[in-house]
């Protein structure tokens, strides 16, 4: 039986707005009824019409809001200034019940950047899909490499069946996004403690750091929320090797709720459940970067090698940190 998800399906999966570089035509239809979301000259996210909509009712979403064709500006001379307009945007539809995305508020603060690394506003990490503004994460692949006996096997976490977004399905060792003032290695060291119960001596020591990924996804219901929002990512994603349980190496365990439980897969298992759909989708991209860096996925057993490299590291056109 054919897989139900090829390698280049599941890049499709987390990869789904037209690049205007290579696909201009399918990007000009796709964006023809979006607005740009900019700062000066420079774009910082996309906007869909039914979140136009929204910003065009002064009532509901505050007069701080310049709208012009194909066009939305975010006002306030200062970053304090743009923060609390925009913060208090999301607050009103929130609750109002505007979007069913921020039923899922975090009280977590996402960083928008201005170009040069310098920060442009703040805004709830919640909020951020209804501006299509780009966000960032840390993943980590936990791992146990191949022997002449034994296959390459990983540590892959089952996320909790009563989690708000991609309930059960499979996840990457380690993975959390990056709030305020993070950096993308802290955050590995706060998401493996509280996700997996590594102590932060051993990650510290063992984790490296091994490149990022970068895409452009359109949310699907999993996601939670509405459907088709807009959410730009770039993931730094680590590595660390660990020995088998049986010798003292260590075993993730669930801490904090987010998972229910981490299973050692070896790698014919986890390609399974990558064909099966089984893992969260930038989960997946992760692991099929991690397959690239470790010889599983090469030009000689993928025909769509170059475009999978390629669509994996994206060029995003926004200002980066």
């Amino acid at each position: 039986m054919a897989p139900k998800y090829s390698n280049l399906d599941l890049v499709n999966e987390i990869d789904g707005f037209p690049n205007v570089t290579t696909h201009p035509v399918a990007f000009a239809e796709r964006t023809a009824d979006h607005a740009r979301f900019m700062y000066l000259s420079h774009t910082v996210g996309y906007i869909i019409p039914r979140v136009l909509e929204a910003l065009k009712d002064v009532a509901l979403s505050g007069e701080w809001w310049e709208i012009k064709p194909g066009v939305v500006r975010l006002l306030g001379d200062t970053v304090e200034e743009r923060t609390n307009n925009i913060g208090e945007t999301a607050k009103r539809w929130r609750d109002a019940k505007r979007f069913d995305i921020l039923s899922g508020w975090r009280d977590e603060i996402y960083t928008i950047y201005a170009p040069q690394g310098v920060p442009c506003f703040y805004m709830e990490r919640s909020a951020t899909p209804l501006f299509g503004v780009l966000a960032y994460g840390s993943h980590m692949t936990v791992y146990i490499p191949a022997t002449p006996t034994t296959p390459l096997r990983i540590w892959v976490p089952r996320r909790s069946a009563g989690k708000s977004t991609y309930p059960s399905m499979l996840d990457n060792t380690v993975a959390g996004g990056m709030g305020d003032g993070a950096n993308p290695w802290e955050c590995i060291i706060k998401e493996a403690g509280e996700e997996a119960s590594l102590e932060e001596d051993y990650v510290r020591a063992h984790a490296k750091p091994v490149g990022c990924i970068s895409y452009f996804y359109v949310r699907h219901k999993e996601a939670g929320g509405e459907a088709g929002l807009l959410q730009p990512e770039i993931q730094f994603c680590y590595d660390m090797i660990v020995k088998e349980p049986s010798e003292g190496g260590p075993v993730p365990q669930p801490f904090d709720g987010e998972v229910d439980e981490h299973i050692l897969m070896d790698i014919d298992e986890v390609i399974k459940n990558l064909e099966d759909g089984k893992f969260k989708p930038n989960c997946a991209a992760v692991l099929l970067d991690f397959f690239i860096r470790h010889g599983v996925l090469t030009a000689e057993n993928e025909p769509n090698y170059l475009e999978i490299y390629a669509r994996l590291h994206r060029r995003l056109e926004f200002p980066t940190r």
